[in-house]
């Protein structure tokens, strides 16, 4: 059957650990290193008046287009977070045809304003449905994040579609991995390749546990973390699909 590798990686609006300065050129060469065939992104300037005219180096074009380039033809942007210099939000790019996509607010309160990117991608004649997900700081938020992504994917999923849900959930205790194994019967790749959650934040010296790659209907073979380099406070997590 088909293989499909995956990405995800929360890209810190394309400044490195502490904002010390745009990455935005070297992650653009990292996720090519990836070289993964769909790509979850998170913390994607959508827009930003100002850093175009601090930056010299500053992309003129979204972020999502600029990391995309010439290697994924296809990609989304669901904007999120609003502000007067702009707004960012989550990104998935595609080397596959993105058939459907749909942008889900699931903000929790008013303090946090939070997304849920939804694509449907045609993969070899299959629809595969993404999901990139970004959940809040606090756990009464991200568990009313955890409902409604489910209450979405019953909804709007065929119950044997192929499934990928991929970002940043802030799930330091692993909290989440059970409501979301029972309700969508998806499990996190590297549990299943590697027998834990992956480590991924802070990129430096990874100890927690915040970023995952939940599938449904598919093979996993191998599973890696890509940190170095301090691009973002997160590292990237790569995984090898085989659809069934």
């Amino acid at each position: 059957m088909p293989h499909l590798k995956i990405a995800t990686y929360n890209i810190h609006k394309g400044f490195s650990q502490f904002n010390r300065r745009v990455v935005l050129h070297a992650l653009r060469e990292k996720l090519r290193e990836l070289d993964a065939d769909i790509v979850f992104l998170q913390e994607v300037q959508g827009e930003h008046g100002w850093h175009a005219e601090r930056y010299a180096d500053y992309p003129v074009t979204p972020q999502h287009d600029f990391l995309a380039d010439d290697v994924w033809a296809h990609r989304a942007y669901g904007m999120n977070a609003v502000y007067e210099a702009g707004h960012h939000g989550n990104a998935i790019l595609s080397r596959y045809p993105i058939t459907r996509t749909f942008n889900k607010d699931v903000s929790a309160h008013r303090f946090e304003q939070r997304g849920l990117l939804h694509c449907e991608i045609d993969f070899k004649g299959r629809s595969v449905h993404c999901f990139c997900a970004h959940f809040g700081l606090f756990g009464k938020g991200r568990r009313v994040q955890m409902d409604a992504l489910i209450a979405h994917v019953q909804d709007e999923v065929d119950g044997d579609s192929p499934l990928v849900i991929a970002g940043d959930f802030n799930d330091w205790r692993d909290q989440l991995s059970h409501g979301l194994e029972s309700g969508l019967a998806v499990r996190d790749a590297f549990q299943i390749g590697h027998g834990r959650l992956a480590r991924s934040f802070p990129s430096a010296f990874p100890l927690f546990k915040l970023d995952r790659i939940y599938v449904r209907g598919f093979d996993v073979g191998q599973c890696q973390v890509h940190g170095g380099r301090r691009l973002s406070d997160h590292a990237a997590l790569c995984a090898e699909l085989k659809l069934r």
